[in-house]
């Protein structure tokens, strides 16, 4: 059995989505991580169309081929874009609040839930955006993550998620090393929280993975993993497949 990935108990991305869908927009979602950094997820950015994705989102688009699943699909930005341009595509997520969302957008296939814990059927695309592998949460779930990805996939099909390799957020030293806490079993291995009005979640794991990890954890699990696209700022889009 699959474990499940990370759950929040309030559902503040989706509580926000509706405010912003509904013409009630008076702030954006805060977040606080390990890395001890504040930043702000604006929320009219979750909402953007397609000319306003980043090219990293273009080309994952323009890649999708037969029936996609878009995981975290958030408020449906990719599977709205996709269905109407005649793909079948299922918006997957587990915040309640962005799957109304999605069917108030008029997206018309949605499931509400776990990846790893509900019935979902196979597809030709899995499309995970926004650093999608994130919601494997830690370094220790990627192959009972990338086993319920595969275990999802048609005969010829694709798998496009995006990451970082965020590296560059750590101190060097003067031999081009980096300094890493002793009590980080992965420096892609982020804690968050999130704020929202008066709502407030409790701490929740984010991994974001370099590529070259990835590749190892790929072909460990029978999948073959090529780099699709190189954003500008550390971040990569990368298409995995089943090997042959």
């Amino acid at each position: 059995m699959y474990r499940k990935t990370i759950t929040l108990k309030k559902d503040i991305l989706g509580t926000a989505l509706l405010d912003f869908h509904n013409g009630n927009y008076t702030e954006d979602i805060v977040t606080y991580s390990s890395l001890d950094e504040e930043d702000t997820l604006p929320l009219p950015y979750l909402f953007r169309n397609h000319d306003q994705m980043p090219a990293l989102e273009q080309k994952a688009i323009a890649l999708c081929q037969g029936t996609v699943l878009d995981i975290g699909c958030g408020a449906g930005n990719h599977s709205l874009y996709l269905q109407n341009q005649g793909f079948k595509v299922t918006a997957l997520d587990q915040s309640p609040g962005a799957i109304t969302v999605c069917k108030a957008r008029g997206i018309t296939t949605y499931q509400q839930g776990d990846i790893l814990a509900i019935e979902l059927g196979s597809f030709d695309t899995l499309l995970l955006l926004m650093n999608g592998i994130g919601i494997a949460g830690e370094l220790k779930n990627i192959d009972v993550f990338l086993k319920r990805l595969k275990s999802l996939l048609n005969t010829g099909g694709q798998i496009l998620l995006d990451s970082s390799d965020i590296i560059y957020m750590f101190e060097t030293d003067e031999d081009g090393g980096h300094w890493i806490p002793d009590n980080t079993a992965y420096y892609g291995e982020v804690r968050y929280t999130m704020a929202y009005k008066n709502l407030k979640s409790d701490e929740f794991p984010w991994l974001y993975l370099d590529f070259n990890t990835l590749q190892r954890a790929a072909d460990f699990n029978g999948l073959l993993c090529e780099l699709a696209f190189e954003g500008e700022h550390f971040d990569y889009l990368a298409r995995l497949t089943l090997k042959r």
